[in-house]
């Protein structure tokens, strides 16, 4: 698709910026379908709103709270397009979604507490939830692959007198998936019932497939989402991640208000710079055409990738609703994801993410992931490796 084609691709860029597993931290001939992060330049709408910021030369400190049109922009946004009403003054601008996970629990936990992170799921919640004291407790979450839903009959008996919070990452990374009403009603009357709050992740909200529909927690209504602490952020759509701009949210005023406290955004310690907070105003508000053109090139991807995979040996892949990632089984390679994706750098110069307790917990491994957010010619370069990385490996085992 125009705009995003390989041509919008600039190598020699990337390669000087694009740190965190990608083009800057590998060896030169690799390709990294690694981290999630696009291989594309941000929309021009975004540029320019940070161009003509920077035009007077000022970067004076932003108000304490954020910028009011980076808030208004927010509250407007998910309404248009989420249907979650939130009070633009119960939204906080902060230095990424990362952060907010950190916020939430510096706010909500203590040593001695627990939360439950389901397993597999991205490690942020893992490491959000030590840093303040408390203990991630694994939930195993299986996938039902036929019918593309998880498995979430063990998270009852997951919860001890101790557990004081559930994460939730909505779509869910790796699978790929998004929560129905019936499953996000089973979270919350758990979460009724035991007194918990549940940190709720939606960074990957934007990037649903016409085949599936997004359902936020807050579908349950805001009375009932009142112990609900959300977060974004605008790298996974809009391509910012090294901007360093998210948000967190709330339905609960008192909550909201501990939030603040922990970000010390009340002193100069803490929040987002002011041209991160126009970049993202900019998005919201005038960066829609840019998403909606992402998608569909991100849809003709995932079917690619998908249906080149289901040809090569060893490999079955799920089929995502949501994000632009493919989350792979490798268990026929009899090889663990570490072995697996080392194995591919070294033999076909490619590198993905493995499974396994590091990234996304102890039950993605025999796992690995890819990121399909770069050109077709770029994927199918790195699908081509995919395959003949299969292939030695093939020989290797004499069959």
């Amino acid at each position: 698709m125009k705009g995003f084609d390989n041509e919008n691709v600039d190598l020699n860029v990337l390669k000087k910026k694009a740190f965190n597993y990608r083009w800057a931290e590998v060896e030169e001939g690799i390709i990294p379908l690694t981290s999630a992060d696009p291989d594309y330049p941000c929309a021009p709408q975004i540029r320019k709103a940070m161009s003509d910021y920077i035009a007077d030369g000022y970067f004076s400190y932003t108000p304490k709270l954020g910028l009011a049109e980076f808030r208004d922009a927010f509250s407007k946004r998910v309404y248009r397009r989420k249907g979650e009403v939130i009070d633009p003054d119960m939204v906080l601008p902060i230095d990424s979604a990362a952060r907010g996970m950190y916020i939430i629990a510096d706010a909500f936990l203590k040593p001695g507490d627990e939360m439950i992170v389901f397993d597999p799921c991205d490690y942020l919640f893992r490491e959000a939830c030590a840093r303040s004291g408390a203990t991630p407790v694994p939930c195993p979450v299986d996938l039902d692959m036929k019918n593309r839903k998880m498995d979430l009959s063990h998270l009852e008996e997951c919860i001890t007198p101790r557990t004081k919070m559930i994460g939730l990452c909505n779509p869910h990374n790796p699978y790929g998936l998004t929560y129905t009403y019936e499953e996000l009603d089973q979270i919350m009357s758990l979460c009724e019932k035991y007194d918990l709050y549940i940190m709720n992740d939606e960074i990957w909200s934007d990037i649903i497939y016409p085949d599936a529909q997004f359902c936020s927690i807050y579908c349950l209504g805001n009375e009932r989402c009142k112990r609900v602490l959300s977060v974004f952020g605008f790298s996974k759509s809009f391509g910012l991640a090294g901007l360093r701009i998210g948000c967190i949210y709330s339905t609960d005023k008192e909550n909201f208000d501990r939030l603040v406290i922990s970000s010390d955004v009340l002193s100069t310690a803490g929040g987002a710079t002011s041209i991160s907070q126009v970049a993202a105003t900019a998005a919201m508000n005038e960066a829609d055409d840019y998403l909606e053109g992402f998608l569909v090139h991100l849809k003709e991807n995932r079917d690619h990738a998908l249906e080149r995979i289901s040809s090569m040996p060893y490999l079955k892949a799920y089929k995502p609703m949501a994000t632009y990632l493919l989350y792979v089984d490798i268990e026929e390679t009899g090889m663990s994801g570490e072995e697996f994706t080392e194995f591919l750098k070294k033999e076909v110069q490619l590198a993905l993410v493995p499974g396994g307790q590091k990234f996304f917990g102890d039950r993605s491994e025999g796992h690995i992931r890819i990121c399909f957010a770069t050109s077709r010619q770029i994927l199918d370069e790195g699908l081509d490796r995919l395959e003949r990385g299969l292939r030695i490996l093939k020989e290797k085992k004499g069959s």
